[in-house]
């Protein structure tokens, strides 16, 4: 006869293991879904479908980043340069002068891409850790910026322009870019928003089944005890290089996936500020959390599109040229700074703690610890 205790402990770990453990968290998916088909139907302000798509594409990158730095403990400021990396691939290989590309060619590709020079990288987090890792990483910024800039024959140089080709975002016969779907026209935008959310699904699912399978518990214990790790048998050389290529990875599909919605990609962008911007979204989300990244995306996206929207009715904040005040960009640069330093000492855990701490209390009432 099977003990009570072992069946109980096996019982407790398949729950754990589960995708969605609980009733509550499946009708949470379903109301997620729900919405996110609901709104480009209903939404047709410009302002509140171009937020959700880019928030969307963030969150994609954001979860990479997500993966590296909070599951696998490996702090990066290189998100950038695989941004840029992945919308590169989409001026290369989605020109109709070169390859001609649909989304379902240089999707994948970028991701290809992004994941082998990912690998290429993830050497040096075995030699270095630390603040010495998040020197390196700066460093691929400013090696980036400087390859995009002057090897024009591939890029396109500092202004890079993606033709507007009709099959650019087409998988099949549907178009993102020129939706009709059961008698609904979408407009560019809302079409975007269903790609976008789209793959940050699809991203969502990967990362999840990833950290709660072996791989995943693997490098959560490199994070907490790197030598300890090693001497259990777990493989540095190939959980590092895997967090780095997955993460990067995301980030070159998320940039794929922007420059195909903008048509534009200026090396000025792939700079320092948009790493740590990504650096913000997942410590204000919740450092070592999947949708903690997605909720920190929507949130520090909303931010800045609100104040450049509202910008005329925000005092000291300098519009025009020869205004004086802070100018948009640097009043978001403090507000991202400021959201750092605050929920770093005071909320450490995120948005995603918080959400936690709500949901525990409701769970709790009326008996209040």
């Amino acid at each position: 006869m099977r003990p009570r205790r072992l069946s109980s402990m096996k019982t407790s770990y398949a729950h754990d293991l589960r995708l969605f453990p609980t009733a509550w968290k499946r009708i949470g998916l379903v109301l997620l879904l729900a919405v996110v088909v609901l709104v480009p139907l209903y939404v047709k302000d410009v302002f509140w479908l171009n937020l959700l798509v880019i928030a969307g594409i963030y969150a994609v990158a954001a979860i990479g980043l997500n993966l590296l730095t909070g599951y696998a403990g490996q702090v990066s400021l290189g998100t950038a340069f695989f941004i840029g990396l992945g919308g590169y691939t989409v001026v290369w290989f989605a020109d109709p002068t070169r390859w001609g590309w649909p989304l379902w060619g240089w999707l994948p590709m970028a991701a290809l891409i992004g994941a082998l020079v990912g690998a290429a990288v993830g050497p040096i987090a075995l030699r270095v850790r630390g603040q010495y890792l998040v020197i390196v990483t700066l460093g691929l910024v400013v090696v980036g910026q400087y390859l995009f800039r002057n090897t024009e024959s591939v890029t396109g140089g500092n202004n890079a322009t993606i033709e507007a080709t009709h099959n650019l975002v087409a998988i099949g016969p549907v178009n993102f870019a020129d939706l009709q779907l059961f008698g609904f026209v979408f407009k560019k935008e809302a079409g975007f928003v269903y790609l976008a959310w789209i793959v940050v699904l699809i991203t969502a699912l990967i990362a999840k089944n990833l950290v709660r399978t072996r791989p995943g518990r693997a490098i959560q214990a490199i994070r907490d005890r790197d030598v300890a790790a090693e001497v259990i048998g777990v493989s540095l050389v190939r959980y590092k290089i895997g967090a780095f290529a997955v993460s990067s990875a995301m980030a070159a599909v998320a940039g794929a996936l922007l420059a195909s919605y903008t048509r534009f990609i200026s090396v000025d962008s792939l700079d320092i500020f948009l790493s740590i911007q990504f650096l913000a979204i997942i410590i204000v989300g919740g450092v070592g959390t999947i949708y903690g990244a997605v909720l920190g995306a929507v949130a520090l996206q909303a931010i800045p599109e609100f104040i450049n929207r509202f910008s005329d009715s925000l005092p000291y904040v300098a519009t025009g040229t020869g205004e004086s005040g802070i100018s948009v960009a640097s009043l978001n640069s403090a507000i991202f700074g400021i959201l750092i330093i605050v929920f770093l000492i005071f909320f450490p855990h995120g948005l995603a703690a918080l959400w936690e701490r709500t949901k525990a209390f409701f769970q709790r009432w009326p008996y209040r610890t």
